[in-house]
């Protein structure tokens, strides 16, 4: 870091896009005056490989000759003013219910972006879970790779096992979801 950079405190903000195949996106804030940048890398030490467009984040950034970076993502808060888009199978569950539901640590089967689902399996456990990509989308993710690790939170459906929302294996992991 030279002289004429500068590190900023915390910046709350949203994202305004993030591509993962580019490998970055942009995150806006009343804080600055300038779109952040969001590297793939400083988003993946967080511990997820995608961001929904909207989602609220929180995050360290630094101040260079080539712009506002962010250098640390500390919080990803779901798109503001939706709700989790739960069947009739799951009843009357509201946020705090569903936020009660133990966090299962899974592993994604796959999930494809264009069908808008995909599957996981929780570890110790043979059946599939079914990952809906609003439920994705609503947790805060973009997409999903096969073989990331994430926590789930689950509830039995007609057809079986279904995702009520996903969670990071980092930030399952620091207890803070």
């Amino acid at each position: 870091m030279t002289d004429e950079d500068e590190v900023m405190q915390l910046v709350h903000g949203r994202v305004k896009w993030f591509d993962p195949s580019k490998g970055f996106g942009f995150i806006v804030s009343e804080e600055t005056n300038a779109d952040i940048l969001l590297h793939a890398n400083v988003l993946r030490n967080f511990g997820q490989g995608s961001v929904a467009d909207g989602a609220g984040i929180v995050v360290k950034v630094q101040k260079t000759q080539r712009g506002v970076q962010a250098t640390e993502v500390m919080r990803i808060d779901p798109p503001e003013g939706v709700v989790f888009p739960l069947s009739d199978e799951a009843g009357q569950l509201v946020g705090d219910d569903i936020l009660a539901l133990p966090l299962e640590p899974s592993r994604v089967k796959w999930f494809d972006k264009g069908k808008g689902f995909g599957f996981a399996n929780v570890f110790g456990r043979c059946e599939d879970v079914f990952i809906h990509a609003e439920v994705l989308r609503v947790s805060g993710f973009a997409d999903l790779a096969a073989g990331e690790a994430v926590a789930l939170r689950i509830i039995r459906g007609r057809r079986g096992r279904m995702a009520v929302q996903v969670v990071s294996w980092e930030t399952a992991a620091r207890g803070v979801a």
